[in-house]
C-alpha cells in the first residue's frame, strides 16, 4: 500500500478488502484470453453496493479507471486489467438477496456464480434457464455484462430475456435500480437493458431480480452422426418441426478428437465430419415416438448417418460432456477465438462462405469449430501449432479476422455473437454497427461514465493521443 492513491482509499474504507500481492494482480487482472500481460494497481473486493459507490467515486476523483471483474470466464478481453486499473471484483457480493413466490424472481448480488442462481431456482421448484459450461466459475453480474446466451437460447433466448431489473453504479458514483422487476414498465427509456451487453462501460452491475420460470417437461438427449456440412440445417428443420427443441449444437470432428483425447468417451463408431447433440421434451411415449421417427426420416433422407440415444442421466451428460468439453480440451493449444452469429435462415449460405474462407486462409492451422445452429451462433477456435509464436500466429489470424469481418457484413451478422467486444473484437465493431450508431454508442458511454474510468479501451478503440497513438 505504498500508493497513496490506494493508501487514501484504504483509510476511507477501512473494511474495503484490498490485494497488492502480485500472484493476485496476475490472477484478477487477465480473463480467459491470456493475451495480455495483467498489469492492475491493486485487486478492490468491496463486500456492498456503498462499497462500490465510493471506489468508483475515489476512483473519479484520482483518475483511476476500473475494470469491472466477475468470474473472468470471458474470451474477448473484456476483464483485462494491463494499464494499472484498479480491477473491482464482485466476488465477495455473492448472496442470495430475496425470492418472490408471485412474481417468480430471484434477486441476488451479480457475483453469485451462475451454478448457485441455478440451484437456489431449483430448491423453490423453478428454473433459471440460462445455461452453459462456464456455469460453475462466471457470474452473474459477467453474464449480464455480456448478454451471455449459451446451449439453450433456442428454447429459452438470451440473459437479456430473464432480466426484470438492475441495481447498477454508474461512472459518477451513482446508484440507480433500473425496472424494479416490473413487466409492464413504459415510462419513457429502458436503461436496463442498455445495461445489459454494455461490458462494464456504463455502470457497475452490483444487483440483479432474475426472473424464474417452470422446468421443461422430461428431456431426452441424442447424438447424431451427420455425413455432410448441408445436413446440418436439414436436420435442424427436420427436428424443429417434429419435435420441442431445447438445443441443438453442432461440432466438427476434429473438436471430437480433442474431447476424446481429453478424456470423454466416444459414443458413435466410425469416423464422420459433424456431429450434433440435441436435446428434446419426451414427456409422454408419442413425444418419444415423434424423436424416433425424425430420426428414422433423416436416415432415410440420407442427413444422418448415425445416431445413439440416451438410456439415462448418466447417458446424457456423458453426450453433453461432447460438446460442452470442446473448449477446456482445446484450451492448451492456445485457440484464436471467433465467436460470430447470423440470421438463421443465412447459416447454410454462411457455413459455405466460412469454410472456404477457413480451408482458403488457414491451410495450414488446425481449426476447431462448432456452435449453436438453432440460433446462428457459430463459434471458430484456430489452434496455435506447437512451437509457433504467440505474436506471430495472432497476427495471421487478425488478418483472416478481416476477412472474416467482411463476410459477416455482407450477411447481416454480428462478430460477437455472446462473448462481447472487448479488446479482442474491437477493430472489427464497425462491420457489426455503422458509423452514426458507434457515435451514438460513445455518446451515450460520455453520459454515464463523463471521465471515461469505466472499462476504459474495451467496446470502442480510443481516440488517439495528441502524439498519434491510441
Amino acid at each position: 500500500m505504498t500508493d497513496a492513491r490506494l493508501a487514501q482509499l484504504a483509510a476511507d474504507l477501512p473494511a474495503l478488502r484490498l490485494l497488492t500481492d502480485p500472484s493476485d494482480l496476475e490472477h484478477y487482472g487477465r480473463d480467459w484470453t491470456r493475451r495480455w500481460t495483467p498489469a492492475p494497481l491493486a485487486i478492490a473486493l468491496p463486500a456492498s453496493v456503498a462499497e462500490v459507490q465510493a471506489v468508483v467515486r475515489w476512483a473519479n476523483g484520482h483518475g483511476v479507471a476500473i475494470v469491472p471483474s466477475g468470474g473472468r470466464t470471458g474470451l474477448s478481453g473484456g476483464a483485462v486489467a494491463a494499464h494499472g486499473e484498479l480491477v473491482v471484483s464482485l466476488e465477495r457480493m455473492n448472496q442470495l438477496l430475496a425470492f418472490d413466490a408471485v412474481d417468480r424472481t430471484l434477486t441476488v448480488q451479480a457475483g453469485m456464480p451462475l451454478q448457485a442462481v441455478q440451484d437456489a431456482a431449483k430448491t423453490h421448484g423453478l428454473i433459471y434457464p440460462v445455461d452453459f459450461a462456464a456455469r460453475g466459475s462466471c457470474s452473474i453480474g459477467g453474464n449480464i455484462a455480456t448478454n451471455a446466451g449459451g446451449i439453450r437460447v433456442i428454447r429459452y433466448g438470451n440473459t437479456r430475456e430473464w432480466i426484470a431489473g438492475l441495481t447498477v453504479v454508474t461512472g459518477t458514483g451513482e446508484v440507480l435500480e433500473l425496472n424494479r422487476g416490473l413487466i409492464k414498465n413504459s415510462s419513457g427509456y429502458d436503461l436496463r437493458q442498455l445495461m445489459i451487453a454494455s461490458e462494464g462501460t456504463l455502470g457497475i452491475v452490483v444487483e440483479a431480480t432474475l426472473k424464474l420460470t417452470d422446468p421443461p417437461p422430461p428431456s431426452q438427449v441424442m447424438l447424431l452422426a451427420l455425413p455432410d456440412m448441408d445436413a446440418l440445417m436439414r436436420v435442424f428443420a427436420l427436428f424443429r418441426a417434429r419435435l420441442a427443441l431445447q438445443a441443438f449444437e453442432f461440432f466438427t470432428d476434429v473438436a471430437l478428437r480433442h474431447v476424446l483425447a481429453h478424456g470423454a468417451q466416444r459414443a458413435i463408431d466410425g469416423e464422420h465430419p459433424y456431429y450434433v447433440v440435441t436435446e428434446f421434451d419426451a414427456a409422454d411415449e408419442r413425444a418419444q415416438d415423434a424423436a424416433l421417427a425424425a430420426f428414422e426420416e433423416g436416415v432415410e433422407q440420407g442427413w444422418i448417418s448415425d445416431g445413439v440415444i440416451a438410456q439415462s442421466d448418466a447417458q446424457a451428460t456423458a453426450l453433453w460432456r461432447l460438446r460442452e468439453g470442446i473448449t477446456e480440451a482445446v484450451a492448451p493449444r492456445r485457440p484464436y477465438k471467433n465467436d460470430v452469429s447470423v440470421r438463421i435462415s443465412a447459416v447454410p449460405d454462411f457455413l459455405h462462405a466460412m469454410q472456404e474462407l477457413l480451408t482458403r486462409e488457414y491451410p495450414q492451422f488446425e481449426v476447431v469449430w462448432f456452435g449453436h445452429i438453432g440460433d446462428g451462433n457459430l463459434h471458430i477456435n484456430v489452434l496455435t501449432p506447437p512451437g509457433m509464436d504467440d505474436a506471430a500466429f495472432i497476427a495471421q489470424c487478425e488478418h483472416v479476422t478481416k476477412h472474416l469481418a467482411v463476410t459477416l457484413r455482407q450477411f447481416g451478422g454480428s462478430i460477437s455473437a455472446e462473448h462481447g467486444i472487448g479488446l479482442v473484437k474491437r477493430a472489427y465493431l464497425e462491420s457489426t454497427r455503422s458509423a452514426a450508431e458507434i457515435a451514438l454508442m460513445r455518446g451515450v458511454r460520455q453520459v454515464f461514465d463523463p471521465n471515461g474510468i469505466l472499462n476504459p479501451g474495451k467496446l470502442f478503440i480510443p481516440p488517439p493521443s495528441p502524439d498519434g497513438r491510441h
